[in-house]
């Protein structure tokens, strides 16, 4: 009875010791994964406006698209573009800055050729007029910062249009 004991301890000790090796292993192995997110969103309403907010860390602002097509969609998109790239041993990765993709039916008509987007700390904020009907527009960030930067196309209340129609 207490040799098979021992052997039992003996056999659980090794194989916790392969385990061990194998995830050394496999550590060696990895590196950083680009995935591609599903953004959360906040979506707010006025009588003038829409305004969506988008958790987007670790973009610079030239990365992000922002478009609303023809149809009603707000599309959100973020790419990454500086990654570890060899520098340091990747131990474990449990999430990923970037590759950021979302679409959002947009619940009124808005006219996207007037809207203001802005991106700091990580937050992306559109904020869309309200119109008879939906006017398409791809909006790109003008750079401010390399973690700031704002596309401005409406000045505040009520909303005007900064760009010719």
């Amino acid at each position: 009875m207490v040799f098979g004991i021992y052997l039992s301890v003996v056999m659980h000790r090794n194989t916790k010791f392969r385990y061990a090796k194998e995830n050394q292993r496999k550590v060696k192995r990895m590196q950083e994964q680009v995935k591609q997110q599903h953004i959360p969103l906040k979506v707010y309403r006025t009588a003038e406006r829409l305004m969506v907010a988008a958790p987007m860390p670790g973009l610079e602002p030239e990365d992000i698209v922002v478009e609303v097509t023809a149809d009603g969609f707000l599309l959100i998109h973020g790419e990454l573009r500086g990654r570890l790239k060899e520098i340091k041993e990747l131990l474990l990765d449990e999430w990923s800055a970037g590759a950021y993709h979302r679409e959002l039916a947009l619940v009124a008509p808005v006219n996207a050729e007037c809207a203001n987007v802005t991106y700091g700390n990580g937050v992306l904020l559109v904020t869309l007029p309200i119109s008879e009907q939906t006017l398409p527009a791809r909006l790109l960030l003008t750079r401010m910062t390399p973690t700031h930067g704002k596309r401005r196309g409406n000045a505040g209340r009520p909303p005007i249009c900064l760009i010719a129609s």
